[in-house]
């Protein structure tokens, strides 16, 4: 089942403009994820360089996400993407145990940003049909995701590769859209 099928499925008021932003560091899955959501082949997958963005208009919805590129030398720039987000979805390699201070820190820079306060948290703990892949609450301990308070957060165990869980996290995310004005 498609996004569009979900967000049709739960029914949201028409002719609104939703705004996923999806990060993570890279090679954490993000571009894998963002091809599964839009029903497209994964097989020849490349590094994302600047941003990937799935525009879908349908049922009187706009659905854009945006991917953008996890490298290092791209993450001061996540900030140009921040305004009029519904949505904010973090990717994590799960199996990648080596940079989870890295994306840790990256991910608390993320949740101080004012452009940014009171958006709801997807995190996707990706890459679960790795043998050596975390769990989603190992996960969620090691991030200290229990001292959020500010919004509403969610860490779902999936495999970009698989789809396994990527359908639960984007219902989450569907009950959780925070409908800015966007003229206020």
């Amino acid at each position: 089942m498609g996004l569009l099928s979900i967000l049709r499925r739960l029914k949201q008021s028409p002719d609104q403009e939703v705004r996923l932003l999806l990060l993570g560091l890279d090679n954490a899955g993000k571009t894998t994820l963002l091809k599964q959501l839009a029903a497209e082949d994964i097989s020849h997958i490349t590094p994302t360089q600047g941003f990937n963005i799935k525009s879908v208009q349908s049922d009187g919805f706009k659905l854009n996400v945006w991917d953008i590129g996890g490298q290092r030398r791209i993450r001061p720039y996540w900030k140009n993407y921040f305004e009029n987000t519904d949505v904010l979805i973090y990717v994590i390699d799960s199996s990648d145990r080596k940079r989870f201070e890295e994306t840790s820190m990256e991910l608390a820079d993320l949740l101080d940003q004012e452009d940014l306060a009171g958006v709801p948290l997807l995190i996707f703990a990706n890459k679960q049909d790795l043998t050596t892949a975390s769990t989603a609450s190992e996960l969620a301990e090691g991030l200290h995701l229990h001292t959020i308070r500010d919004r509403m957060w969610q860490v779902q165990a999936c495999s970009a590769l698989t789809a396994e869980g990527v359908q639960d996290g984007m219902i989450w995310v569907c009950r959780n859209i925070s409908f800015r004005k966007k003229n206020s």
